[in-house]
């Protein structure tokens, strides 16, 4: 056994596993625009699916739900760095599509929430829809810009070659 007196060093303590600490959001994600998006998402779909489910108009409570877990799904992919990892699936133009769809989904439900029924959690779910709504929207411009950038990148890249080879097979001597 090994006492304070040996000469012996102690050895140091035993790293934890890597286990479930891969699966956990990395603090630089987690505090970034993206993550901060992802997860304003998340939870404004879950409060709106809580709402649904409490309210009479439980028909409409799939669509948060399905937008609740694709919002998990990409933080996850995102905050774990698969979206680097599965390079055959264009991340950006997803998340756009995601976005997108659920913007105007939560619009169409919530001003039918709103207007149709009359109970307090149907309207609840149509406000906090029109403020994921807008957080969406939101994220679909931001990732827009990003897409809008790199296509803009791309396009200046191939310009002068264009040029330059047009010029050479034009005989305007």
């Amino acid at each position: 056994m090994w006492s304070p007196g040996d000469s012996e060093q102690s050895p140091p303590p035993a790293a934890p596993p890597p286990g479930l600490r891969s699966l956990l959001a990395s603090r630089d994600f987690v505090c970034s625009r993206k993550g901060r998006l992802l997860l304003g998402e998340s939870g404004l779909s879950f409060i709106i699916f809580i709402c649904y489910i409490a309210s009479n108009a439980a028909a409409f409570m799939t669509a948060p739900l399905l937008a609740f877990l694709l919002a998990l799904c990409y933080f996850f992919a995102y905050s774990t760095k698969l979206n680097e990892k599965f390079r055959g699936i264009y991340w950006p133009l997803m998340d756009f599509l995601r976005c997108v769809t659920a913007a105007i989904i939560y619009f169409a439900i919530s001003i039918t929430a709103v207007s149709k029924y009359t109970d307090g959690a149907s309207k609840a779910a149509g406000v906090f829809g029109f403020v994921a709504t807008i957080v969406y929207a939101l994220d679909f411009y931001i990732i827009f810009n990003d897409l809008a950038k790199f296509l803009k990148q791309g396009d200046a890249n191939n310009d002068p070659e264009v040029h330059k080879s047009e010029d050479e097979d034009s005989d305007s001597d």
